[in-house]
């Protein structure tokens, strides 16, 4: 890895997340073991990183609201240990007053505080070409509430998987000063191998900021299979790391990218297409 004077190291996990959520933090622990020790700043995991389990009626015996959840606790424990600042990916919690689920991602620094928490808003309701039908509404509540947060890469933007499809959420972001965004993912294969990398690297290019998309990867114990392939990609559409091409086997549960987070990056895209300057669609009415 190349790494420009003084830009920050993300780590990008992928994993193969199962229907046991102790397994899937033994894995997480690993990985930010790993992370850590290449001087990772902070670590980033794929969309439902600690349970990924189709069956609604098995996974509901995990499902606890947030306060009652021990997984964020775990999580901030091995930040703690570590020393090292993560992103979740995410996890399914029971929302606050309802039975409903969310899909919530927390960002945790490196002293094992939650610095910020985000609810997916874009649910996957689809039938695909190939037959397969997923209707992610019939569990979840969508989210309702932007978020960024300041890490030590830059300030984060937040979103999840099915949100990539809605360029209007990235604009949003970037408006309120995003310089990376995190889009945690578990694609399926067929949308995986036609949009997944066109998908990041327009997010990238239209917002001039650093994309970190861990996913999920491979054969799942609930019978799913996912695309991969997590990506880090430059404000110019670079594609900087793809984990799925790397020679690693795996073996430890999990696969792992490191990248530099060079701000210099995106000062050059900006100043060369300078998009918040020009853009005027804001003014026109519909």
């Amino acid at each position: 890895m190349q790494r420009p004077p003084h830009a920050p190291v993300a780590a990008i996990v992928q994993m193969t997340s199962g229907i046991d959520p102790d397994a899937n933090l033994r894995v997480i622990d690993r990985a930010l073991a790993a992370a850590a020790a290449e001087g990772a700043a902070m670590a980033f995991f794929p969309e439902m990183s600690l349970l990924l389990d189709r069956d609604r009626q098995r996974s509901a015996a995990h499902m606890q609201r947030e306060a009652d959840s021990p997984w964020p606790a775990a999580l901030a424990d091995m930040a703690r240990r570590h020393h090292i600042w993560l992103h979740s990916g995410s996890m399914p919690l029971l929302a606050d007053g309802s039975e409903r689920r969310v899909n919530r991602s927390h960002v945790i620094d490196d002293k094992g505080e939650i610095r910020a928490r985000y609810d997916k808003i874009h649910m996957f309701d689809v039938t695909l070409p190939t037959g397969e039908n997923w209707t992610e509404s019939a569990a979840y509540a969508g989210g309702d509430a932007i978020v960024l947060v300041d890490t030590p890469l830059g300030r984060l933007g937040f979103s999840i998987c099915y949100d990539l499809r809605f360029p209007e959420l990235y604009r949003a972001l970037v408006d309120g000063g995003a310089e990376l965004i995190a889009i945690p993912a578990a694609f399926t294969v067929p949308t995986g191998e036609a949009h997944w990398h066109p998908l990041l690297r327009a997010r990238a290019i239209e917002t001039a900021c650093h994309v970190i998309a861990a996913a999920q990867a491979g054969t799942h114990a609930d019978g799913r299979a996912t695309f991969g392939h997590s990506l880090a990609v430059d404000p110019w559409g670079t594609v900087l790391m793809d984990v799925s091409l790397q020679k690693d086997d795996g073996a430890a549960g999990y696969d792992i990218g490191f990248v530099a987070i060079d701000a210099q990056a995106r000062k050059r895209a900006r100043d060369a297409i300078p998009l918040a300057r020009s853009r005027s669609v804001r003014n026109i009415e519909i």
